[in-house]
């Protein structure tokens, strides 16, 4: 039994003062007041393991991510990213993307984080990221293809409804797939008891993941052919619907700057990331790590320092990478919450992340299934 004293604890929902988390078999046991403690960390604030609901673990953060998949040792490298998530407090991340199924077969256990994996992403032929081997085209592949990663374990289907900005020869203002195909394809997803999600970088596609049914879109930055146009009208049904929106959020700073057409379009994605807190859309943080030296692995504490500096309520952050990712991933009965029953994936960082959301960057102790993480 290990009993964790600690001067705050954001429990998922709300933050409380001096309390101890009993753990026991890797699971809260409890959480009092008054109980004695046989680890007392100190002037800290105590959270739930956080939650990156976007991650490319495939992806290794250099300036040509597609070229280091041919390298050998693929595998080797995403047992080392997502080692290098679960340092920074990432006890959860959500992989929207690998090949070959490689991060169902990581076989990490404690020793990294719990990862949940779409598979290759379902893509039109030579689509965006078609090179993770995903293409289908028409109603019946789109089906076989959610079919076939139902069969292999994967724990949501993740879809390429635009083009993207890393696959030439697409267009991330453009859709790839048309209505019928994408209802088929959250259709058959719900009947495997899978959620859903689109990539979706223009208005277009934004709504076409609406009208078909997914439970969370990816990114959802209102791209045109050459900027960015926000459609309020779209992000107020965003609001009144069920559906998540996964904000890409988080650059580490002094890291290579994004590509041109991606950075002359940030003006534009700060004022849709703002519009949609001020919309009251339902959020998560989907940091897209692993695409490129901006996106390192284990750089979601800077997505939510990032969402702070955009106006968001530190709380409503913390909520965002915690319960609310929890339950968009659909793990919410163990996890993303401190309270009895729940797995005890902790995270204790330096300071009060309510006062000063750079204090996830700095960890004082990492906890996965109660066994004590070592941080260097």
């Amino acid at each position: 039994m290990l009993a964790i004293r600690a001067r705050r604890l954001f429990d998922g929902q709300e933050l409380h003062h001096d309390r101890v988390v009993v753990i026991e078999n890797g699971r809260i046991a409890a959480v009092s007041g008054d109980a004695p403690a046989t680890v007392d960390l100190g002037d800290v604030t105590l959270l739930p393991g956080l939650i990156d609901c976007h991650v490319h673990l495939a992806f290794d953060a250099s300036p040509d991510a597609v070229a280091g998949l041919e390298a050998p040792g693929l595998i080797d490298r995403m047992r080392a990213a997502a080692r290098q998530h679960l340092a920074a407090g990432v006890t959860t991340v959500r992989d929207l993307g690998d090949r070959d199924y490689l991060a169902l077969r990581l076989e990490l256990g404690l020793d990294g984080p719990e990862i949940l994996s779409a598979g290759p992403p379902i893509t039109t032929p030579k689509g965006h990221c078609w090179f993770l081997g995903g293409e289908a085209a028409g109603e019946q592949e789109v089906r076989e293809a959610v079919r076939e990663r139902a069969r292999r374990g994967a724990h949501v289907i993740k879809m390429m409804v635009t083009g993207g900005e890393m696959t030439p020869g697409t267009h991330s203002h453009q859709l790839q797939y048309g209505p019928a195909e994408l209802k088929a394809a959250a259709d058959e997803a719900h009947a495997h008891g899978l959620p859903i999600t689109g990539h979706a970088h223009c208005a277009e596609g934004v709504a076409s993941v609406l009208e078909a049914g997914f439970d969370s879109i990816e990114h959802c930055s209102f791209f045109t052919e050459e900027s960015v146009d926000v459609d309020y009208g779209l992000i107020a049904r965003l609001a009144a619907s069920d559906v998540v929106v996964s904000v890409t959020a988080g650059i580490v700073p002094g890291s290579m700057q994004p590509p041109p057409r991606v950075l002359s379009r940030l003006p534009g994605i700060m004022e849709t990331i703002r519009a949609l807190y001020a919309a009251g859309v339902d959020f998560v943080i989907g940091t897209d790590a692993g695409i490129g030296p901006p996106k390192p692995h284990g750089l979601l504490p800077y997505g939510a320092e990032m969402l702070v500096q955009s106006g968001y309520a530190p709380i409503d952050v913390l909520r965002a990478i915690t319960s609310v990712a929890a339950r968009t991933c659909r793990i919410e009965e163990r996890k993303g919450v401190v309270a009895p029953g729940f797995d005890a994936d902790l995270l204790a960082v330096e300071g009060d992340p309510l006062g000063d959301m750079s204090a996830l960057r700095r960890p004082v102790a990492v906890y996965r299934m109660g066994e004590r993480v070592r941080l260097s």
